[in-house]
């Protein structure tokens, strides 16, 4: 018998010289020649049909074997695959895509979420299981982020239609959960139409938008698994959430007015909480607001008595405050925005942006003392949305000051009834909700320089996002630093950094940084077998990943080799490769025993060499000199043989008696601890122009310098003398002293001190072009990685990369972690693994 398929006559066709019949094939009627036949045959014979030809008259019994042999066949050409993926595809609506992909491909099977990321298993036609796989790696939700697909071949099972199954659960979790994400353009249209069901609803959402990481309890990330568990969704909110072609298909967060968490104003009274706020911060109060993270305090940024007392209450120093606006148009009129600034303001993640504040903006000058830039944000919430108020509202304030709900130095606030205990020094009233927020999260600050994004604080909307690693690390932690804390765990070929946790100044930051650590384990499955911690032995970091080893090796890592090689794994450098490190920062212990700062690294993660430094001065007081920018002031003065002249304004602001015992402290060296700061050299520069002599936040002084120098354009191309000292047996020098004895001469004799900070900033930027040449002279290498908080200086940076870039070096800069301590955890682990 040949190989065809069978099929039944109908009849033979009128018209065709009894050549064409219908022939019936699983149940499908089409015409086929019958000529090749030796005769016709009669209605209800059995034919086999070979590419629209009878060619063999077959009984019944004979038909059946060659529909059988044909089953076998078309099974050859299916496939059934499981496909297991990895990556952050929780939460931001993998399941749907996997579903339509299915169903637009014809392919049966099931997708679910497990502890390991999103299984999938598809059955069809080989060619499209193959694209299925293509589309999971190449056509996923712009908020998923894919890092692996593993297929696997299974027997085929048959069945028709594709199902979404309940979460399965099982072992430690190796998924990603989602950062939270910034109001979509659905959900904001959608909150303004009165004709939809969820108009003016504070909490809409979908699976492109909304809360994620700040809800989660544990992984697989289902609607049980978060802090919306405790709201059961209503008929209309569950046919949303089954239905494959909505927009809220498996939306974990999905709500609406009838089934989902309420706004209340503390002390109430009101039946519109949103309208009472409103005209409360229009009369100048201070309300706390519930955010995603934790509780915002809020007032009026125009109104300059609203501000100041907020500032009074926060004991916020002048520590400049965010400022969040109703949208780019009043964002336009507060600040000098680039196209880059704007599309950084309106990322999904919605970050706090820095940007140049425009004179006569109408904002309040205590929201940012002496500041050059505003930190300015859109709303990233519904709530905050209907804050400012939707057409027809009763006007309320069109810029809000936004700072975190707490005393400045302690942890963000986020329980309800703690914030009614903990804010009641500094809130008039409380706007609350009761959807729990299981992670505090703060505002992400970032800014644009040199063409890149520059992060200063990696927080919401970005973590817990991973950092791939260029080469595999066992299971690790770190502890990172005591400023601007975040710590990390990696394993394999990935880290996640953790929120920023901020200052490890007391019990509630430790406390917070245990909580912390011990969630980013659950949610990423890490087991850490080594610990990682700072060189400095009193870091109150460094004593708590003692604590916490628990018979874990403790590796210590010297601070600024951390710096240089974050940014090398930022960009991928490889295990065995170096680079000439430029690491410039306030503070970090070095194995010598002095305070470094200002220091150049020949690095790879193995090792370090220390090739130069800024010459050391004696640091008097440790942060009685930090605090105090005019004892920086002295300190150099006296390094470098000037005089302390009383017309020098760091000399008048150093009170008689402390000027005496500082002279005491010098001569003899008592109670000093050399220091190479770079940071500590832009606080004595900023005190010896007259620009800042004591500070109330970290690098207040060097902040209000960058201010001054970027009115002065024309200092910025004429830096002042500063001698590098060869050293045969050491690191080169780089004495600051010229600098300083040149300074001092321009102050005395009247130059303006923007003329003056312009003149250093240039020095300093020509410095790294120096210290980069001189390393590259030494060691062959071309490679300059920027690392330290000095570096979120916007001028210095983009001086720094220009002028490297035309002198041919190729530039490492953080751009995915701050260049401050806050990205210090990285380089932690990438050090502490080999």
């Amino acid at each position: 018998m040949c190989l065809g398929i069978p099929g039944q006559v109908v009849e033979i066709v009128d018209g065709f010289a009894g050549q064409l019949a219908l022939v019936d094939v699983e149940g499908a009627t089409r015409k086929v020649n019958i000529g090749m036949l030796d005769e016709a045959p009669d209605p209800g014979a059995w034919v086999l049909i070979h590419l629209g030809f009878a060619v063999e008259l077959i009984d019944a019994q004979e038909a059946s074997r060659a529909m059988s042999g044909l089953e076998l066949v078309g099974q050859a050409r299916r496939l059934r695959r499981r496909y297991t993926v990895s990556g952050l595809v929780q939460g931001v609506g993998f399941r749907p895509f996997a579903y339509a992909s299915a169903s637009a491909l014809a392919l049966s099977g099931s997708v679910a979420n497990t502890a390991d990321g999103v299984v999938v298993e598809v059955e069809g036609e080989a060619d499209a299981v193959h694209e299925y796989g293509r589309r999971l790696r190449d056509d996923a939700p712009p908020l998923a982020m894919v890092l692996d697909v593993r297929a696997e071949e299974l027997p085929l099972l048959g069945g028709t239609g594709f199902t979404i199954e309940a979460s399965r659960d099982g072992g430690p979790a190796r998924t990603l959960a989602s950062p939270d994400v910034a109001i979509c353009a659905d959900c904001l249209r959608e909150l303004r139409d009165p004709a939809d069901r969820r108009y003016r609803h504070p909490f809409i959402t979908c699976t492109n938008c909304g809360p994620r990481f700040t809800i989660i309890t544990s992984l697989p990330y289902d609607r049980a698994a978060t802090t919306m568990a405790g709201f059961p969704m209503c008929p209309a909110c569950t046919a949303e959430y089954s239905d494959p072609a909505n927009r809220r298909f498996h939306a974990q967060p999905i709500a609406c007015p009838s089934c989902g968490p309420s706004l209340e104003l503390w002390p109430g009274g009101s039946d519109d909480p949103l309208a009472a706020s409103r005209r409360l911060l229009a009369e100048g109060r201070i309300i706390a607001v519930k955010g995603l993270g934790g509780y915002h305090l809020a007032c009026d940024a125009r109104n300059a008595a609203a501000v100041a007392e907020l500032r009074r209450r926060k004991r916020r120093g002048g520590k400049p405050f965010a400022v969040m606006v109703a949208g780019l148009e009043t964002a336009r009129a507060l600040a000098m925005l680039t196209d880059d600034d704007e599309r950084l303001l309106d990322d999904i993640r919605r970050p706090i942006v820095l940007v140049p504040r425009r004179a006569g903006s109408g904002i309040a000058n205590e929201v940012a003392p002496d500041n050059p830039d505003l930190g300015i944000m859109l709303p990233y919430t519904p709530l905050h949305v209907l804050l400012f108020g939707l057409p027809g509202d009763s006007a309320g304030p069109d810029a809000l000051v936004m700072t975190s709900g707490n005393l400045s130095g302690e942890p963000i606030v986020t329980d309800d009834d703690e914030a009614l205990t903990r804010l009641a020094s500094l809130a008039d009233a409380w706007l609350r909700h009761d959807r729990a927020i299981r992670v505090p999260c703060d505002d992400s600050v970032s800014r644009h320089v040199a063409g890149a994004e520059l992060p200063i604080r990696r927080s919401r909307g970005y973590a817990p996002l991973p950092l791939a690693l260029p080469f595999e690390v066992p299971p690790m932690l770190a502890a990172g630093a005591d400023l601007k804390n975040t710590c990390a765990v990696a394993s394999g070929r990935y880290a996640w950094l953790s929120q920023h946790i901020g200052d490890m100044d007391d019990l509630s930051t430790i406390e917070a940084l245990t909580r912390t650590e011990r969630h980013l384990e659950e949610l990423t499955g890490v087991a850490p077998e080594i610990v990682v911690a700072d060189l400095h032995p009193g870091y109150r970091s460094t004593d708590w990943a003692r604590r916490h080893a628990a018979g874990r090796p403790v590796r210590r890592v010297q601070h600024h080799h951390a710096h240089v090689a974050s940014v090398m794994a930022e960009h991928g450098l490889g295990p065995d490769e170096k680079v000439i490190g430029i690491a410039f920062d306030g503070t970090g212990y070095g194995p010598d025993g002095a305070v470094w700062g200002g220091e150049m690294l020949i690095a790879g993660y193995k090792d370090y060499r220390r090739a130069a430094r800024l010459g050391y001065v004696p640091l008097a007081g440790g942060d009685a000199s930090v605090l105090r920018p005019y004892r920086m002031a002295l300190a150099h003065l006296h390094a470098a043989g000037v005089p302390w002249h009383p017309d020098l304004p760091a000399v008048e602001a150093c009170p008689p008696a402390e000027r005496d015992l500082l002279a005491r402290q010098f001569g003899s060296g008592a109670d000093c601890v050399p220091t190479s700061s770079m940071g500590r050299l832009f606080d004595a520069v900023s005190s010896l122009a007259g620009v800042r002599h004591t500070v109330e936040y970290e690098a207040e002084a060097a902040i209000v310098l960058e201010g001054q120098a970027r009115t002065a354009s024309a200092g910025l191309s004429h830096p002042y003398a500063l001698e590098l000292c060869v050293s045969q047996d050491g690191p080169d020098v780089a004495d600051a002293g010229p600098v300083i004895r040149q300074i001092a001469r321009n102050v005395l004799d009247g130059v303006p001190p923007a003329m003056v900070a312009a003149r250093f900033h240039a020095t300093v930027a020509a410095l790294i072009v120096q210290l980069a040449e001189r390393g590259r002279e030494t060691t062959g290498l071309d490679v300059v990685a920027l690392g330290g908080g000095v570096f979120q200086n916007a001028l210095l940076m983009a001086a720094a990369v220009r002028d490297l870039g035309e002198r041919g070096f190729t530039v490492l800069r953080p751009r995915l972690l701050p260049p401050n301590d806050g990205g210090i955890a990285l380089g932690q682990l990438v050090i502490g693994s080999l």
